[in-house]
């Protein structure tokens, strides 16, 4: 897409793009189904717009004739012809604004949908680079806004240009001199409209950055609350929102300054052609102009104001809500989909090999993985330790691919990960992590999450994880909504769902990442239970700085700055009086 540049206001060095309007030939498949009301609402906004030129056309014959009781001009008919004209504009507008509301709301679903879609399946790279604030504004809000104002300004558009072609014809008619008058203010109105609309732009731009800004500090602060409190942070975090409030605010102080210039430009352009109008019309009047042919002209040319005015004003609107749907385009188009292979099982062995794996993050001094090679077999309990920023986690969120490797390969039963279907991959995997979250929903449908919800396995599977007394507790059993990310429940239970959760999935390989170390002895110990549970019959991989609890291990991998260091049971290593054996150490003071 080529787009040009111009640099933002108040800011040097930092570039926007002016207005670019192959955002609009973008967005129209997604109102293809929509054509009827777009023919409908053409068609009565033609109507309404046909009709503009009747009230000083109506005005001719009423000075000429009906005043000076020359002719025959019924005195019924100027009222009659009013109130016809007016209720038939009125049912054209009232038809015209359901059918845009109809194509507006039709063309956001298919276009949230889509974009929501794009969420589900995007690259995750797409969230370290952009904030969950930033993303939900831009599904939520800006499309929303964006849409509605492009459509409605497509109304307006339609009905102020076809307006204004209405009064041009009949001013032709009347007195083709004086149009011509009226003709020098089009394109002047048109460079106005250029300019501001441009600037206009590039505030919209700025601002939609500034709002997710403020927006995102707001959302900190509320999940951060008791830390910064603790910290005695507020009055920094009240001058940071304050900071951001003041930018947003000089930001729409311009964007008001822009806006209100377009009225008073138009209208005094308008003000000179009318001036220059009266004078010649003045002139003409030697020549036999009469006075109805006059007041019906200068009465048409005033109601010109109102849709060049509105053509003018429609420069910010349009403006913002391409803004904000390029938000919505660049979703879309610059995020690509995760690759997929084709190969598929309905269950894996759990058979897993990494060959020389390395993984490089952006901006790091070191690769988090280093040449790695490792051999998980089915059924086998392998635990992972070392010290901070060893690689521990990356090694794991390779395996479901949410790390891609940068060198080597990874293998799940002899197959490149890169080549099985994702889906497929992903279903031989369960989770059970120290960030637990849960979804402001059922608990049975956070424990059944994505698969078909069955009560009485659900019933079981928390048996088994050790809450049925929670169950027993809760006012409407597995029904009972647990509210956002499960709050209101300990931090045991909420891990204990975790397992749960896992147990009804019934993956063939699991993935415990720090499953018990935010957690109490008592709370502990019943979690401990309910692992024993789930990792039986499982490949296991177990991610854990607490050493006490991967004892029982088969093997045990120690990795220091991505590398492999040492390998072998638990017994194995302290013998060997390796990392390991300094770093159980350092736990039980030995």
């Amino acid at each position: 897409m080529a787009v040009g540049t111009q640099a933002a206001p108040g800011r040097r060095g930092v570039v926007t793009p002016a207005i670019d309007f192959s955002i609009v030939r973008w967005l129209l498949p997604f109102f293809r189904g929509a054509r009827r009301y777009w023919v409908a609402a053409a068609v009565c906004t033609f109507i309404t717009s046909a009709l503009e030129p009747t009230v000083p056309a109506m005005l001719k014959p009423l000075l000429d004739r009906g005043f000076t009781g020359q002719g025959h001009l019924p005195l019924w008919m100027v009222p009659a012809v009013l109130l016809v004209v007016v209720a038939l504009r009125g049912i054209a507008g009232f038809l015209a604004d359901l059918a845009m509301a109809r194509i507006t709301q039709d063309g956001l679903l298919t276009l949230r949908r889509a974009m929501f879609g794009r969420l589900l399946t995007a690259e995750l790279g797409l969230f370290r680079r952009q904030n969950a604030t930033a993303l939900s504004n831009t599904v939520v809000y800006e499309v929303q806004n964006g849409v509605t104002q492009l459509v409605n300004s497509a109304l307006g558009l339609l009905k102020d240009a076809l307006a204004l072609v209405a009064l041009l014809a009949y001013l032709l008619y009347l007195n083709w001199q004086l149009t011509l008058v009226v003709f020098l203010v089009v394109p002047a109105v048109g460079g106005v409209m250029r300019t501001l609309s441009r600037r206009l732009y590039r505030i919209a731009r700025s601002t939609q950055t500034a709002t997710n800004d403020l927006a995102y500090v707001v959302e900190e602060n509320v999940l951060a609350t008791r830390v910064v409190r603790i910290h005695e942070a507020q009055p920094a975090q009240a001058k940071r929102f304050s900071d951001l409030s003041a930018a947003l605010r000089r930001l729409a102080l311009k964007a008001a300054a822009a806006s209100a210039a377009i009225t008073p430009l138009t209208h005094m352009l308008a003000a000179v052609a009318l001036s220059v109008v009266i004078c010649v019309a003045l002139w003409q009047s030697k020549d036999g102009i009469t006075v109805g042919t006059f007041a019906s002209f200068i009465t048409a040319m005033l109601m010109l104001i109102a849709p060049i005015k509105h053509l003018s004003e429609a420069a910010n609107p349009i403006a913002r809500g391409l803004a904000a749907v390029q938000r919505a385009r660049d979703l879309l188009e610059s995020e690509p989909a995760e690759s997929s292979g084709t190969h598929a099982v309905a269950r894996a062995s759990g058979h897993v090999e990494l060959r020389g794996v390395t993984v490089r993050y952006p901006d790091a001094g070191r690769p988090a993985l280093d040449a790695l090679s490792l051999e998980i077999r089915s059924g086998e309990v392998v635990a992972l330790v070392g010290p901070s920023g060893s690689g521990k986690t990356t090694l794991a969120n390779l395996l479901p691919r949410f790390v891609e490797p940068t060198g080597g390969d990874v293998l799940l039963d002899g197959h490149r990960l890169q080549d099985w279907n994702l889906q497929a991959l992903r279903r031989q995997f369960a989770i059970v992590s120290q960030d637990v979250v849960m979804f402001n929903d059922t608990l049975a449908a956070n424990v059944a999450l994505g698969a078909t919800l069955d009560p009485g396995r659900v019933l079981r599977t928390l048996q088994a994880a050790r809450l049925g007394d929670l169950v027993g507790q809760l006012p409407e059993g597995i029904d009972t909504v647990i509210g956002h990310n499960a709050a209101n429940l300990s931090g045991g239970q909420r891990q204990r769902l975790a397992i749960a959760r896992a147990l009804y999935k019934d993956a063939p390989i699991l993935i415990l990442d720090e499953a018990t170390s935010a957690l109490d002895t008592e709370s502990e110990r019943l979690v401990q239970d309910a692992l024993q549970d789930l990792m039986a019959g499982r490949t296991t991989l177990i991610i854990a700085h607490r050493l006490s609890t991967i004892e029982h291990a088969d093997r045990v991998a120690v990795l220091e700055e991505g590398r492999l260091i040492e390998s072998g049971t638990h017994q194995q290593l302290l013998a060997r009086g390796g990392l390991y054996t300094r770093l159980h150490g350092l736990q039980f003071g030995t």
